[in-house]
């Protein structure tokens, strides 16, 4: 079951050898070209068709069901095609969502003190991040270089990172933008949001460790961030919407969400061939519609193409941590890995691919080799 069947039918943007990219959907291990459905589709980004709203994403889906039920569709292998990214990246937040992730972190740098900071039951934490650096999976991850602190020296020095990370996450992606001082309350999430992708935020942890207080992350972020080449439409995973955590302290009334806007996606991410981390998106104590009710309270507009992303997610148990910083435990347990070799954070050569799937609903993967910097 390759999880691309009639119930999911995901969106991206192909090329075949010579050709100039547009839009498809993947249907097991083919696309369906679109270009001639509608001029929408002629495009090299998802953008235009994402902008048209809900009504125009259900006829969509609905026309290329059909077509494939009826055997008219035009199918390319992917074998014979290039993917491309899906769409043109507006903006990036990257949000801080889920509670283990968090107090992993916390336990590791304020050992003594309360893991969760002050304000985080009570807001998602996030950052706005590059958007100009989003790339499709299968590309390459140069090693990042930067001011570098470690303990044993007085003064920074600058090189490539030695702790470089991945993260696990989930993103959504906008299609219907908002207007600039106008907030989108969780009840209108769905107006807005399109559909759903896989995410790796590369972390580079000790470029990050130096500069990021105190304003919070910047180059240690924001060299790469890939993401899956098919956006799943969220009429897809409607049946595997769940409810999240208990939020205790009840959040502000702008933040409480009546409907159950977590997803039932099991996530794994593996390294060099070997499943290191299992864990579940229904876990995130902030959902969808909370992180971008948040993110908009203050006025901020949606464009169409903004991604946001989750943040790390991880489970209770130690094997469902969802970056290394966390599986290692900052490197001071390494994996051991089926060759005999062990990692506390990425080498040069290190492939990584994260996978996701709701039920027989696939997400795709996020690949990413380590390159040299």
């Amino acid at each position: 079951m390759t999880g691309f069947g009639l119930d999911n039918l995901p969106f991206g943007v192909f090329a075949p050898s010579g050709e100039p990219p547009r839009v498809g959907v993947r249907f097991e291990e083919n696309v369906v070209d679109l270009s001639a459905l509608d001029d929408v589709f002629a495009r090299p980004s998802l953008n235009a068709f994402m902008a048209q709203g809900p009504s125009a994403w259900a006829d969509a889906r609905g026309r290329v069901g059909a077509l494939i039920s009826s055997g008219a569709a035009e199918l390319l292998g992917l074998d014979d095609v290039e993917l491309h990214l899906p769409f043109e990246v507006a903006d990036y937040v990257d949000f801080y969502s889920s509670e283990e992730h968090a107090t992993n972190m916390g336990r590791m740098f304020r050992p003594d003190a309360e893991p969760l900071l002050p304000n985080w039951k009570h807001l998602p934490v996030g950052y706005h991040g590059r958007a100009g650096t989003v790339v499709v999976s299968g590309t390459p991850i140069v090693r990042p270089r930067g001011q570098l602190k470690p303990p044993d020296i007085e003064t920074p020095v600058f090189g490539p990172t030695r702790r470089l990370d991945i993260e696990l996450e989930l993103g959504f992606v906008a299609g219907v933008p908002s207007r600039l001082g106008e907030p989108v309350p969780v009840t209108a999430f769905g107006e807005h949001v399109f559909g759903a992708v896989l995410v790796n935020d590369w972390s580079a942890r000790d470029i990050q460790a130096w500069e990021y207080q105190p304003l919070g992350p910047f180059l240690g972020k924001s060299f790469a961030t890939s993401i899956s080449p098919w956006v799943v439409p969220l009429a897809a995973l409607e049946p595997y919407r769940v409810r999240g955590p208990t939020q205790e302290p009840r959040p502000l009334e702008y933040l409480r969400s009546a409907e159950p806007w977590n997803v039932d996606i099991a996530l794994e991410v593996e390294l060099n061939g070997d499943v290191v981390s299992r864990t579940n998106a229904r876990g995130l104590y902030w959902n969808m519609a909370q992180q971008l009710a948040h993110a908009t309270s203050n006025g901020a507009s949606v464009r169409t193409g903004d991604l946001y992303a989750s943040g790390t997610i991880s489970g209770a148990d130690p094997g469902s941590r969802g970056s290394l910083i966390e599986l290692t435990w900052n490197g001071r347990e390494p994996l051991t890995l089926s060759d005999g070799s062990e990692r506390t954070f990425l080498e040069d050569g290190d492939d990584v691919v994260l996978r996701g799937r709701a039920g027989p609903i696939a997400l795709g993967e996020v690949r990413g080799r380590i390159a040299g910097g």
